[in-house]
Formats: structure tokens, C-alpha cells, sequence
């Protein structure tokens, strides 16, 4: 044997590991003015809708929706009654998709909001219901008030995905150390590196979702379509996310080794299929 590989292979064998990222751990609170204090999780609330009022109101000057009459007024309207949508539907969403048993024997909990608990898939059937109240108040048709709202929302979603980044919440499954990006996340009680599963959502469902669905929906389509492949789109990319994402630990891994993320996106994804198929198939009209 050469002699001379010897040295090489010790080399490879005592290779420290390339050093592996740490969660900055921000202080949650971004400015802090005597007793008042601002998170910043509640920062990103307010970008997201700050975001949401400045893209409708392009969306509302689109020609077929500025023939059809909608203003700059009822995207106010629409922004005030999404906020009401999104907190309490989150937070029922939560507390029936994930936690029922704990708010059934304490329903006070459901006030407790400062302890954190919101679902997204939750929060998704709260503002569809207040743009359901919408479309009723205004005789609009649902879908067509769906169609102005749907290309609007992900920009929300990343903001939001930030504030769980930020709060080191949600961190992510295991990952392989050579991962360039894997992260230890301190919060999660161990030194174990991990996905960054936030920064993966913020690009999936956010950034990539807005790209594709603004761009779907500058041309008029079948009412219901750009609604439609929201829901089909979002459930798509949040499934696959969820490969990444730490499963809540008081739930796990359910039925085919599925996570309760997963298992509620599916419906989304057959659903928001069907109703783009039928949309498609129905009469044209006016919008």
C-alpha cells in the first residue's frame, strides 16, 4: 500500500463539519416605547394587509372588473371584513382541527389569543364566510368577489410565514448536516439541525403562488377560475411543504404517514380542481 494515502484518508476522517447556521433568535418585540411594546409578528399582520388593500385596488381597476363596478371603497370593505374572517376563523380552526378536546373543557382558551393558536385552513373558511356576507350585502355574485380577493392573499401568507421565522416557531424536520441551509433552531429544545420549513413556505406559498395567480388572473377567465386555482394551489404547495415541516408534537404523523396539514390540503386540492373544471364548463356571462 502507498504509504502516502494514508495522510489523505486521516485528513478526510478528521474533517471537522462544515459549521452549521443558528436561528438568529430575534427579540419578538420589535420597538418597545415605555409600557407599549410591538411584536413582530404583529408587524407582519399589518403588512399583509397593508399588502392585500394596495393589490386589490389594482386588481378592482382591471377593465372586467371596473366594467362589472367595483371601487376602491369596497376593497376597504372587503379588507375590513377579511381581518374579522381570518382572526376568528383562525382561531376556530384551530382549536377544532388541532386542539378540540383542550377548548371543549376549557372554551374560555378561544380568548386567549396572546398564547398563539391559528390555522390557515381555518382562517381560509373564516374569510370565506365574510366575503359570502360580502357578496350577499352587495348582490354580487360569490365567486366573481372570490376571483378579486383570491390573487391578493399570498403575499399575506408570506408576510406571516417572516413573523413565524422570526419567532423561530414552526421549525422544520430533521435535515442531513451537509444541508447548506440547515438550521438549529434553540426553541425546538435540541441541537438538532433542521429545514428552515418557514423560509420554504414563505417561497412556495407566498412568493411563487402570488407570481402564478397574478399572472392567471390579469386576463378575465370563467368566474370562479382564479378563485379556484388558489385553492388548487395552495393545497399543492402546502402539501408538499409539509414534507419539511415539523409535525405539530401533540398530533405527529397520522393515517399514511400524512401530517393534519396534508390531510386537510387534500381536500383543497380535489376541490379547487372540480371547481375550475366546472367554472369552466358553465355559460358565458358577464363577470
Amino acid at each position: 500500500m502507498d504509504n502516502r494515502e494514508v495522510p489523505a484518508r486521516a485528513t478526510r476522517a478528521t474533517r471537522p463539519a462544515a459549521p452549521m447556521l443558528q436561528h438568529p433568535q430575534f427579540d419578538p418585540v420589535a420597538v418597545a416605547i415605555g409600557p407599549l411594546s410591538i411584536h413582530w409578528y404583529g408587524l407582519t399582520y399589518l403588512v399583509a394587509f397593508v399588502l392585500f388593500w394596495w393589490l386589490a385596488r389594482r386588481r378592482v381597476a382591471l377593465p372586467h372588473f371596473a366594467r362589472a363596478g367595483w371601487t376602491a371603497r369596497d376593497v376597504e370593505d372587503l379588507l375590513f371584513l377579511g381581518v374579522l374572517g381570518v382572526v376568528l376563523g383562525g382561531r376556530l380552526g384551530y382549536a377544532l382541527f388541532y386542539k378540540p378536546g383542550d377548548y371543549l373543557a376549557d372554551p374560555l382558551q378561544l380568548l386567549m389569543v396572546w398564547k398563539g393558536g391559528m390555522s390557515f385552513h381555518g382562517g381560509l373558511l373564516g374569510v370565506m364566510a365574510a366575503m359570502a356576507w360580502f357578496a350577499h350585502s352587495r348582490q354580487r355574485p360569490f365567486l366573481q368577489v372570490m376571483d378579486v380577493v383570491a390573487p391578493c392573499v399570498p403575499t399575506g401568507l408570506a408576510a406571516g410565514r417572516i413573523g413565524n421565522y422570526i419567532n423561530g416557531e414552526l421549525w422544520g424536520r430533521a435535515a442531513d448536516p451537509a444541508l447548506p441551509w440547515a438550521m438549529v433552531f434553540p426553541q425546538s429544545g435540541t441541537a438538532i439541525p433542521r429545514h428552515p420549513s418557514q423560509l420554504y413556505q414563505f417561497a412556495l406559498e407566498g412568493l411563487l403562488l402570488f407570481a402564478l395567480l397574478w399572472w392567471y388572473g390579469q386576463r378575465e377567465r370563467a368566474r370562479g377560475q382564479v378563485a379556484a386555482a388558489f385553492v388548487f394551489g395552495y393545497g399543492v404547495l402546502r402539501f408538499v411543504a409539509e414534507y419539511f415541516r415539523e409535525p405539530d408534537s401533540f398530533l405527529g404523523l397520522l393515517a399514511l404517514g400524512m401530517s393534519m396539514g396534508q390531510w386537510l390540503c387534500l381536500p383543497m386540492i380535489a376541490g379547487g380542481a372540480a371547481l375550475w373544471w366546472w367554472c369552466g364548463q358553465q355559460p358565458q356571462r358577464s363577470r
